[in-house]
């Protein structure tokens, strides 16, 4: 069932503020990302053995944006999923039907 759009806004700024934290803890020699994961419904273990497909399918059915999805793909290559990362990014140049020049250039820098 389609999200109302007062709904959609305040999911998608839930989404947001776990994603800003994700990506803080990226920096940290240490951290520990299964709480904050475990918001969006995902483990340390899940980001390793899902396949990059399934892994977009679960941030659809969360509901991410593009803006969102391309946050969590920036976490996933400062973490080491770059695979993941790159095959994120190039869903949503291909979904959003809008070229991204900065996008682009977090692909090339990956490969």
């Amino acid at each position: 069932m389609p999200l109302s759009t007062s709904l959609k806004n305040e999911e998608n700024e839930r989404i947001n503020n776990i994603l800003k934290q994700l990506v803080a803890l990226a920096f940290l020699p240490e951290p520990n990302y299964d709480e904050l994961l475990g918001q969006l419904a995902l483990t340390s273990s899940d980001l390793e053995t899902f396949s990059s497909y399934d892994l977009i399918a679960h941030l659809a059915k969360l509901h991410f944006d593009f803006t969102n999805a391309e946050t969590f793909a920036d976490f996933l290559a400062s973490v080491g999923q770059k695979q993941k990362a790159i095959e994120l990014y190039e869903y949503i140049q291909l979904e959003s039907q809008t070229f991204s020049f900065a996008i682009m250039n977090k692909v090339n820098g990956l490969r």
